[in-house]
């Protein structure tokens, strides 16, 4: 049954509508991540799906949706991230599961269903599951994404299942090239992928990848023709951070950081600690050289940031 919510496409317009921040160089990469003017960069985790109450949207939108975006684009998010999958027909859409159960009221593999099938589903509201209510808004494909967030606002494109070229060549086929980072795991035996195609056609991000040396991992990754504009850490101790972040520091990269659930810095906190005592969380994570960080609170991390001596 459909939900009364207004969460459908009354929820897309109403975040269309929105005032939108100051969005200085946010759509640009190559002056958001080379430039320090500011500190720490906000990325939303499947855009913005969970509710801004300061701006007045107190509904849950579901996760890689337009209207996500679009609210991203209101609250003043540097970037958004978003999951790719490939259609069976070839489209490129946006997804994080390889099946649609989660996050909308169909079932089956995105590779095993066309694009049209895929359009008559329904979206969940924010991370979907069989509780979540029905929306009135549809799965987006990859090409209307960056329709969407052209010379407003940055991706992040997380591509599933390996599609790189794919997603590649529909980024650079709408010229959106400074509009997305692409990224892709990173070993101490991994070539230098800012300078293997496709991740040389396009801002490229490597996330580290070992049960060690990953200080080592950075400085290499680093060392190409083409740096790369920012380093993902994986899960790991805080102990750990230091090296990783003098070597970032030492290329001149940022280095990004994931507040989600728990945190993937173990013993800093994560998402629900930040909500409580966000210094604690995001100022620590600020004060150990982490200069973008990836939340499913982008709205209380721009407020935090925005407080004198955070």
């Amino acid at each position: 049954m459909r939900s009364a919510l207004s969460l459908g496409m009354a929820a897309l317009a109403f975040a269309s509508a929105a005032p939108a921040a100051p969005r200085g160089a946010r759509a640009s990469v190559g002056a958001m991540f080379a430039g320090r003017t500011t500190p720490v960069l906000v990325v939303a985790h499947r855009a913005c799906h969970n509710p801004a109450p300061h701006h007045g949207m107190a509904e849950e939108l579901p996760e890689n949706s337009l209207a996500g975006i679009e609210r991203c684009i209101a609250i003043g998010v540097d970037m958004a991230e978003v999951d790719v999958r490939r259609t069976r027909d070839g489209y490129m859409v946006l997804m994080h599961d390889d099946t649609v159960d989660r996050t909308t009221d169909g079932h089956g593999k995105v590779a095993d269903l066309s694009l049209a099938q895929i359009r008559v589903l329904h979206l969940r509201a924010n991370e979907g599951g069989a509780d979540a209510p029905n929306t009135d808004l549809r799965v987006p494909t990859l090409e209307e994404a960056l329709a969407t967030s052209k010379g407003r606002i940055a991706l992040n494109l997380d591509v599933q299942a390996g599609l790189y070229a794919e997603t590649v060549a529909v980024v650079r086929g709408l010229k959106q090239e400074d509009g997305v980072v692409v990224k892709q795991a990173a070993g101490i035996g991994s070539p230098l992928l800012a300078d293997t195609p496709p991740f040389d056609r396009v801002p490229f991000m490597p996330v580290l990848s070992g049960p060690d040396d990953l200080d080592a991992v950075a400085v290499r990754q680093s060392a190409g023709v083409r740096r790369p504009v920012a380093i993902e850490l994986p899960r790991l101790p805080a102990a750990s951070l230091p090296p990783i972040a003098e070597a970032a520091k030492r290329a001149g990269v940022r280095l990004w950081a994931n507040s989600l659930w728990d945190g993937f810095i173990k013993g800093m906190g994560g998402d629900v600690d930040a909500l409580r005592d966000p210094a604690a969380v995001w100022g620590r994570m600020g004060r150990a050289g982490i200069t973008a960080i990836q939340t499913d609170e982008p709205e209380a991390l721009i407020r935090y940031l925005a407080t004198p001596g955070s």
